[in-house]
Protein backbone atom coordinates (compact mmCIF):
# COMPACT_ATOMS: atom_id res chain seq x y z
CA UNK A 1 0.00 0.00 0.00
CA UNK A 2 1.28 3.44 -0.93
CA UNK A 3 0.01 6.38 1.09
CA UNK A 4 -0.01 9.89 -0.38
CA UNK A 5 -0.90 13.21 1.22
CA UNK A 6 -4.54 14.06 0.60
CA UNK A 7 -4.73 17.26 2.65
CA UNK A 8 -3.82 18.80 5.99
CA UNK A 9 -5.84 17.67 8.99
CA UNK A 10 -6.26 21.33 9.94
CA UNK A 11 -8.06 21.94 6.60
CA UNK A 12 -10.87 19.53 7.50
CA UNK A 13 -14.02 20.84 9.13
CA UNK A 14 -16.17 18.45 11.14
CA UNK A 15 -18.81 16.75 8.96
CA UNK A 16 -17.74 18.71 5.85
CA UNK A 17 -16.41 16.56 3.00
CA UNK A 18 -13.29 17.72 1.15
CA UNK A 19 -12.81 16.55 -2.45
CA UNK A 20 -9.28 15.68 -3.53
CA UNK A 21 -7.84 13.77 -6.47
CA UNK A 22 -5.19 11.14 -5.74
CA UNK A 23 -3.46 9.33 -8.58
CA UNK A 24 -6.41 10.16 -10.84
CA UNK A 25 -8.98 8.91 -8.31
CA UNK A 26 -11.58 11.34 -6.92
CA UNK A 27 -11.73 10.97 -3.14
CA UNK A 28 -13.89 12.57 -0.47
CA UNK A 29 -12.05 13.02 2.83
CA UNK A 30 -14.29 13.46 5.87
CA UNK A 31 -13.59 14.15 9.54
CA UNK A 32 -16.49 13.00 11.69
CA UNK A 33 -17.03 11.51 15.13
CA UNK A 34 -13.32 11.83 15.96
CA UNK A 35 -12.11 9.89 12.92
CA UNK A 36 -10.99 10.68 9.38
CA UNK A 37 -12.37 8.65 6.48
CA UNK A 38 -11.65 8.49 2.75
CA UNK A 39 -14.29 7.27 0.33
CA UNK A 40 -14.51 7.34 -3.44
CA UNK A 41 -16.14 10.64 -4.35
CA UNK A 42 -18.42 9.28 -7.07
CA UNK A 43 -21.89 7.98 -6.18
CA UNK A 44 -22.40 4.43 -7.46
CA UNK A 45 -25.95 5.27 -8.51
CA UNK A 46 -25.79 8.60 -10.33
CA UNK A 47 -22.10 9.34 -11.05
CA UNK A 48 -22.08 12.63 -9.11
CA UNK A 49 -19.73 14.00 -6.44
CA UNK A 50 -20.46 12.75 -2.92
CA UNK A 51 -18.37 15.56 -1.42
CA UNK A 52 -21.20 17.95 -2.28
CA UNK A 53 -23.52 16.03 0.05
CA UNK A 54 -24.24 16.05 3.77
CA UNK A 55 -22.50 14.01 6.49
CA UNK A 56 -24.37 12.66 9.50
CA UNK A 57 -23.95 9.60 11.76
CA UNK A 58 -20.86 8.38 9.84
CA UNK A 59 -22.83 8.43 6.56
CA UNK A 60 -22.37 10.61 3.50
CA UNK A 61 -25.48 11.41 1.51
CA UNK A 62 -25.53 11.96 -2.24
CA UNK A 63 -27.10 15.35 -2.91
CA UNK A 64 -28.85 14.27 -6.11
CA UNK A 65 -31.08 11.34 -5.14
CA UNK A 66 -30.43 10.94 -1.42
CA UNK A 67 -28.53 7.66 -1.30
CA UNK A 68 -26.35 7.46 1.81
CA UNK A 69 -23.09 5.53 2.10
CA UNK A 70 -21.34 4.33 5.25
CA UNK A 71 -17.98 6.11 5.50
CA UNK A 72 -16.44 3.00 7.12
CA UNK A 73 -17.59 0.40 4.57
CA UNK A 74 -18.88 2.26 1.51
CA UNK A 75 -22.14 0.31 1.66
CA UNK A 76 -25.34 2.14 0.75
CA UNK A 77 -28.03 2.34 3.42
CA UNK A 78 -30.86 2.06 0.92
CA UNK A 79 -32.22 2.88 -2.50
CA UNK A 80 -31.72 4.15 -5.06
CA UNK A 81 -28.06 3.08 -4.72
CA UNK A 82 -27.50 -0.68 -4.54
CA UNK A 83 -23.72 -0.90 -5.05
CA UNK A 84 -21.11 0.18 -2.49
CA UNK A 85 -18.42 2.73 -3.26
CA UNK A 86 -14.76 2.05 -2.46
CA UNK A 87 -13.30 3.21 0.85
CA UNK A 88 -9.59 3.79 1.35
CA UNK A 89 -7.18 3.37 4.27
CA UNK A 90 -6.22 6.59 6.08
CA UNK A 91 -3.18 7.44 8.18
CA UNK A 92 -2.56 10.63 10.13
CA UNK A 93 1.04 11.84 10.46
CA UNK A 94 1.27 15.13 12.32
CA UNK A 95 -1.03 17.46 10.36
CA UNK A 96 -0.96 15.33 7.20
CA UNK A 97 -3.87 13.14 6.15
CA UNK A 98 -2.46 10.27 4.09
CA UNK A 99 -4.66 8.04 1.95
CA UNK A 100 -3.90 4.90 -0.05
CA UNK A 101 -5.95 4.46 -3.20
CA UNK A 102 -3.69 1.69 -4.50
CA UNK A 103 -5.52 -1.00 -2.54
CA UNK A 104 -9.22 -0.65 -1.78
CA UNK A 105 -10.41 -1.90 1.58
Amino acid sequence: MTFVKACALSELEEDTPKRVELDGTPVSVVKTEGEVYAINDICSHANVSLSEGEVEDCMIECWLHGSSFDLRTGKPSGLPATRPVPVYPVQIEGDDVLVSVTQES
